[in-house]
């Protein structure tokens, strides 16, 4: 198992603002309020999906915004802004990258988070009338989208696992194929833990395990024997990769057969794997050799045998399409009941602290509250310093010493405390 991860900032729409509107029409010269609502923000949802196997695409692209909500008009609520649907691997967790807390962990086909709330959409002043407020002259600003920077975590099981004896030209291959950079020299256990490759193809990817060479008795746990055994049982299809020439002249049908022999005795279900046969370092014999030795390895082994070099380039494209139509002839897993999941959010705490040059206000609420209020609307101001009263706000900045003039944070806003209602 290995992981993968990335960094991915989030950013959700806001939401659209309220209208202030009144009812125009021909003789009627008082029409009442009708400002609509703005509309709300669109939601960044992630969603596992078993189609997905990396998080390559995040690496390609990093930052993703859903749209805005639009405002609201007389008597016409403003349309919501689009979400932003992405998939991910199954399996997949996401964590904060602020407070390094876990957002979701997504471990099920179809399972979504929503990692960014859309903002609300602000009310209209038609929301605000009442019997003793019958025009109201001010609406609500849309909420602002959320923000999230958050790590993408992957459990990376390898869709191909690369087998064969020490040297084979697994490393180099891997390395030719992916990002992946593997140690390479030649002597036996070069490669002492499993190398990955993410490999991309016709925009779609999938993961290669480049497993250390295997040797006689590998399957009652000679050499680096069941360890990596193990590895090799949780991959969806083998590689067999046999080297045409080599470096110790033994003899490439009695090295596949070694091989293979060890598959069996480590476990049936290992070696009914599905197989696919690469010739390695092709460019080191004659062509009509190669093709001499893959067609006798193809009669032994009862499977096409693919020739290629890692070092000339030669066959690692068909490989390359090879391993990936065996990942994708994968038979599907049931589907899972979907399931929607939201980060918590407590709304309600707040808390006054007297800093330096005033006192800052902080909770999710009351932020939230002044983002949305038209500060240059003495209406819309009123109303909230009587949601502030409410909520017990002054009280508590008059506990800590809070006197008339006083400078009060609240999120980017700053206001002079006052003793006037």
């Amino acid at each position: 198992m290995f992981l993968d991860e990335t960094e991915v900032e989030f950013q959700s729409g806001k939401g659209g603002s309220g209208a202030v509107s009144f009812h125009r029409e021909k003789h009627v010269p008082r029409g009442g309020p009708n400002g609509a609502d703005g509309g709300r923000g669109g939601d960044i949802v992630l969603q596992a999906d078993r189609s997905k196997r990396t998080l390559y695409d995040f690496r390609l692209k990093r930052s993703y915004r859903a749209d805005d909500g639009a405002h609201g008009r007389g008597n016409k609520r403003g349309s919501d802004g689009k979400p932003v649907l992405l998939k991910v691997p199954v399996g997949t967790v996401i964590r904060n990258l602020k407070t390094d807390e876990v957002i979701s962990d997504l471990n099920r086909h179809g399972a979504r988070c929503v990692v960014c709330k859309g903002g609300r959409g602000g009310f209209g002043n038609l929301h605000y009338t009442s019997s003793v407020r019958q025009a109201p002259n001010f609406a609500e600003k849309g909420e602002p989208g959320e923000q999230v920077v958050a790590r993408l975590e992957l459990k990376l099981l390898a869709d191909v696992g690369i087998v064969g004896l020490p040297n084979a030209g697994k490393s180099t291959f891997i390395s030719a194929i992916s990002a992946a950079r593997p140690k390479i020299a030649a002597y036996p256990f070069t490669t002492l833990v499993p190398n990955l490759g993410v490999v991309s193809v016709d925009g779609d990817s999938f993961v290669v395990a480049d497993l250390p060479g295997l040797v006689e008795g590998a399957s009652q746990g000679v050499g680096l024997g069941h360890r990596f055994l193990k590895h090799a049982e949780r991959t969806a299809a083998l590689v067999h990769m046999v080297e045409c020439l080599p470096l110790d002249a033994s003899d490439p049908f009695a090295n596949y057969d070694l091989v293979e022999a060890e598959l069996r005795n480590y476990s049936p279900e290992l070696a009914g794997k599905p197989r696919l046969v690469f010739l390695s370092k092709a460019d080191l014999m004659p062509a009509e050799e190669v093709r001499a030795l893959a067609k006798k390895l193809e009669k032994r082994s009862g499977l096409p045998v693919l020739v290629l070099s890692a070092a000339t380039g030669e066959g690692v494209s068909e490989a390359i399409y090879a391993m990936y139509g065996a990942v994708q002839a994968m038979p599907a897993q049931d589907d899972a009941e979907v399931i929607t999941l939201s980060p918590e959010r407590s709304d309600e705490a707040w808390s006054a602290e007297e800093v330096e040059g005033g006192y800052r206000i902080r909770g999710k609420r009351i932020e939230r509250t002044i983002a949305m209020t038209d500060l240059d609307n003495r209406e819309a101001v009123f109303r909230l310093q009587r949601r502030l009263e409410r909520w017990g706000v002054f009280d508590r900045l008059r506990e800590l010493g809070a006197a008339e003039g006083d400078t009060v944070f609240v999120g980017e806003e700053e206001f002079a405390f006052t003793e006037e209602s």
